[in-house]
């Protein structure tokens, strides 16, 4: 790889490690009763915002209440992010495009389970709901979208990427310019 190629994965993989100062996504409900809104972090290791507010608003229409502990999700993705993180620095240190690949297809096979497991989180609080809840609406379900807005009775839920993984979402797409760059130079070199 070019030197210029090598630190832009440097880069990159900087620009993923953000992941663990900073907020990856967001979810965020308005309605007229919260007019400056409710809003849930959600981070490599854990969750932060109105979780107490919304938890008891989930609780009359029967959502099981958003406890961090009953996640097995940040017990284990700091240390398996961070090995990944390490493998972009690697990546970059050594230079080899079929270690680019290797990383890329690491990278894309984590997202896909990422946002897999995040749309099955979503589907079971907002669909297996207490059968005596106070608030039954008959064919109603309360899952959030995966990404952008969704209007839930009275509230607009909105689903976000936020700084974290802007930063994180922007190391991936150099990633991928990265990748295309290298691999064009090979071609042109073999013909």
């Amino acid at each position: 790889m070019k030197t210029q190629s090598k630190i832009l994965i440097a880069i990159s993989a900087l620009l993923m490690a953000t992941a663990y100062f900073l907020p990856l996504w967001k979810i965020v409900l308005e309605a007229p009763q919260y007019p400056e809104g409710l809003e849930m972090k959600i981070w490599l290791n854990g969750i932060t915002g109105n979780i107490d507010q919304i938890n008891g608003l989930n609780h009359y229409i029967g959502m099981q209440f958003i406890v961090v502990e009953n996640f097995w999700e940040f017990k284990v993705l700091p240390y398996l992010y961070g090995v990944i993180v390490a493998l972009g620095f690697f990546v970059a240190w050594r230079g080899k495009l079929s270690y680019l690949w290797a990383w890329f297809a690491i990278l894309l096979v984590f997202a896909i389970f990422g946002f897999t497991d995040f749309y099955l989180w979503e589907y079971d609080y907002g669909h297996n709901l207490d059968p005596h809840a106070a608030i039954k609406v008959e064919g109603m379900s309360y899952q959030p979208p995966l990404i952008g807005y969704k209007q839930l009775l009275n509230f607009l839920a909105g689903s976000l990427p936020d700084i974290g993984g802007i930063m994180v979402g922007i190391g991936g797409i150099i990633t991928v310019g990265v990748l295309f760059f290298e691999q064009k130079l090979k071609r042109n070199r073999q013909n």
